[in-house]
């Protein structure tokens, strides 16, 4: 939960999208292309994952670095002001993903999680994307 009122959130905080990002789009291209099928957003899961293989019980993660503080990227580093708002709600945002990882590798699923910075180069991605998917055939 924000602990900001929502008048005082900046324009772009209100812009930032959960659902149809470019780099979800892409990954989205990728694994379709693989010819495999998907649904998105499932809500009966923990989380409303991005992407939900049921046939293979795979579960595809598509998270922004910043948002979700990818380990060791450029692009996870926290705000030089207001400390005291980034800090907690950043962390918050771990721990959701940590809860919602055990939560669905409780429920028997496979999930790869895929960073913002990883959907850059389409080669890599779709190797990777491969490895985790074919793993399950």
């Amino acid at each position: 939960m924000d602990t900001l009122p929502p008048e005082h959130r900046s324009e772009n905080m209100r812009r930032i999208r959960g659902k149809d990002t470019a780099p979800e789009m892409a990954v989205r291209r990728l694994v379709h292309g693989m010819g495999f099928r998907y649904r998105l957003h499932v809500g009966t899961l923990p989380g409303k994952p991005d992407l939900v293989l049921p046939r293979l019980k795979r579960i595809i993660e598509v998270q922004g670095c910043f948002w979700h503080q990818h380990p060791g990227c450029i692009d996870s580093h926290v705000p030089k002001t207001r400390g005291e708002y980034w800090q907690p709600k950043l962390a918050r945002n771990q721990q959701r993903d940590c809860d919602k990882l055990k939560g669905l590798q409780a429920l028997g699923w496979e999930v790869l999680v895929v960073w913002e910075c990883e959907t850059r180069s389409n080669a890599k991605l779709a190797e990777k994307l491969d490895r985790f998917l074919s793993a399950a055939r």
